[in-house]
């Protein structure tokens, strides 16, 4: 079982010298001043796995937990300043989905792998927890739990180090097991204590600073209704203290529970449909004063100080995701990491419980970026590490965001990545995202990066359903899978064709998950406009997604919200249009993949084939829906590479 499998996960100390030096990868070539715009970057360059990823730094300041790549593989690394020692946990096959400081000596981290669960396969969620120093691991999901059991919804900032994990014991709905319910687990002892019982519909509890379950929310199994309960005590009953008839109801959920008992702190639409930060009264559940916003962009969250008592800043994506400090302090701390570093976008991410020291990431949308300490005492950086060592912080192809008008008057924004040097009549990629609630930004990508290296414009579009441009934005999305979202994709190629950026007779579509879909989608939809098509982990039967067991498609919320999406999905599956592809197309797919299964792919694949369709299929065996592994980049780049010069030549 999962449980038994994550605590046999093997703990190693090392020098980190020594690590690095395993994980060195042949450096990017200087330019000769005859060719400044060329850096001869190789594809094993641009597949290295980030060095560095999410790096949270201890509450006294002396370690960081991160997820760390060494010869193409990624661990969770704890390191330690002094000394320059590196704690390694390896987890083998289950997947490392997040991490967080208890104390200054334990990480919790939360695990999953899929697991046969009754005769069908179901992706199980732990966690666990790893000591400094010793390597000891801890249980924090009890040996009774389900599926879901890795919701840590407090973790002690003083005293014993503990937390509370709300968890099922069953996976039948209806069964009282499948409410989850909160312990409360010391990492030292293994000691668990049971501090709310589960309550029927209620599969989200939230707790404040101090360690109360104060909120429940509780969603009908008619899919629509929803109940808010409430304390406002230790110790005291829970009360419904809101209602609503349809989950398309707005309901606020706090995101900071504050000193004042009554109050808390949560995210809601403004009047003109974007997301802002708002103070909520508990008793009514009614907003007062809006505290903060992004005009025109939502608000994607908050930041908080490591104990969860005090706001420090909100989460914002205009044309980049950083944080808008709002507390003095840091945003004092900012300024003065800034002024230590020459160029190059300064973000903190970290901040110890002191506010003397802090993990900075300095970037570019054209450079990886680097991690590095700022010690506020000493005032100076330290060194931590590139985010890709064969690149650096070389610049390399200009990113910039543009916006152009779709066929029925909608503004779309757009990232737009130029080959250096070039800015004429250049051959397309048109890469929608994935999601396809998310959206892009004018960030490091190494895949984009890559196919400007190679001579190609990148155009990114936000299109309609994107998330970070309000609410009324994200609903035209709604019902438009392969209808009007797809129309903005084609949008795009007319408007830099428009603008002599690009050769509107040289444009294939490459994307991944939701973007590989726009992608198969394309290829039988809009022969006219492409000349080929690369889908990595994309989908073809969106009714086969409805049917996909659920691990990912919470319940009936996820599965009623997918029908939604498109008036017919069977008419806007790929899989169902063999007939109508009329270009090359190249298909990716992990067969670790558990967010879009491989079969997918696969069976496209093979009816295109016997239809005598010009079709590629790669299948990667250790392959995940998230280029976890730096050899199944390297073989995606390469492949991508010799399938668009056969195609569409830069």
């Amino acid at each position: 079982m999962l449980r038994r499998a994550v605590i046999a996960g093997c703990v190693v100390i090392a020098p980190l010298a020594a690590i690095r030096a395993q994980n060195a990868a042949p450096a990017a070539s200087e330019p000769s001043p005859a060719a400044k715009t060329q850096l001869h970057l190789t594809a094993e360059n641009f597949s290295m796995l980030p060095s560095v990823q999410q790096p949270a730094l201890s509450p006294d300041g002396k370690r960081y937990a991160a997820r760390i790549a060494i010869k193409g593989k990624q661990y969770l690394g704890i390191v330690t300043f002094e000394g320059n020692k590196l704690q390694l946990v390896e987890l083998g096959d289950i997947d490392l989905n997040w991490w967080r400081w208890v104390g200054d000596d334990w990480v919790v981290i939360g695990v999953g792998q899929m697991q046969p669960v009754l005769q069908q396969d179901m992706y199980l969620r732990r966690a666990m927890a790893v000591q400094v120093g010793t390597g000891k691991i801890t249980a924090i999901s009890p040996r009774d739990a389900a599926q879901l059991a890795d919701d840590i919804i407090w973790t002690s900032s003083d005293g014993p180090p503990r937390v509370m994990v709300s968890y099922q014991t069953s996976v039948f709905l209806n069964e009282e097991g499948f409410w989850p319910q909160v312990h409360e687990v010391d990492l030292a002892t293994g000691k668990q204590r049971n501090v709310q019982r589960p309550v029927t519909e209620v599969m989200g509890w939230y707790a404040d600073a101090d360690g109360t379950v104060r909120m429940g929310v509780a969603h009908g199994n008619d899919g629509r209704s929803t109940r808010v309960f409430y304390r406002d005590q230790p110790g005291a009953s829970l009360r419904v203290i809101a209602r609503t008839a349809s989950r398309d109801t707005g309901l606020m959920i706090p995101a900071l529970f504050t000193a004042d008992r009554g109050k808390a702190l949560a995210i809601d639409d403004d009047d003109d449909g974007y997301s802002a930060l708002w103070e909520l009264d508990l008793a009514t559940m009614k907003r007062g004063k809006q505290l903060a916003a992004s005009k025109g962009y939502d608000i994607a969250g908050i930041e908080t100080d490591p104990s969860g008592r005090e706001l420090w800043g909100i989460d914002v994506n205009e044309a980049r995701s950083e944080v808008r400090w709002l507390n003095p302090d840091i945003q004092a701390m900012a300024r003065e990491a800034a002024a230590l570093v020459k160029g190059g976008q300064v973000d903190i991410v970290s901040v110890s419980r002191d506010r003397q020291r802090a993990i900075v990431l300095v970037s570019a949308a054209s450079a990886p970026g680097l991690y590095m300490l700022y010690d506020r005492t000493a005032k100076a950086m330290e060194m931590i590490d590139f985010v890709n060592p064969a690149i650096k912080m070389r610049r390399l192809n200009p990113v910039s965001t543009l916006r152009y008008t779709a066929r029925d008057g909608l503004e779309i924004a757009a990232v737009l990545t130029l080959p250096r040097g070039a800015s004429k009549n250049l051959p397309l990629i048109v890469m929608p995202h994935g999601g396809p609630f998310a959206r892009d930004g004018e960030e490091w990508d190494w895949w984009v990066q890559f196919l400007a290296d190679r001579g190609y414009a990148v155009v990114q579009p936000n299109y309609r359903g994107s998330s970070g441009y309000g609410t009324n934005f994200t609903r035209k999305g709604e019902g438009q899978w392969g209808l009007a979202m797809q129309d903005d994709l084609n949008d795009a190629i007319g408007a830099l064709a428009a603008r002599g950026i690009a050769d509107p007779k040289r444009v294939c579509i490459v994307g991944a998950s939701y973007g590989g879909y726009a992608a198969m989608h394309a290829a039988e939809r809009d022969p006219t406009l492409y000349r080929c098509a690369v889908s990595y982990a994309g989908v073809s039967d969106l009714k086969a997604m409805l049917s996909y067991d659920g691990q990912f498609l919470n319940a009936g919320a996820g599965k009623d919200w997918l029908k939604k999406q498109a008036p017919d999905l069977a008419a806007v599956s790929p899989i169902n249009h063999v007939a109508d592809f009329r270009m090359p197309i190249l298909l990716v797919h992990g067969v670790k993949d558990r967010r879009v299964p491989y079969r997918q792919s696969s069976l496209l694949a093979q009816r295109l084939k016997a239809a005598g369709k010009d079709v590629t299929y790669i299948q990667q065996p250790e392959a995940d829906h998230h280029f976890s592994r730096q050899q199944d980049r390297l073989q995606f780049l390469e492949a991508m590479e010799a399938f668009l010069k056969a195609h569409n030549p830069a």
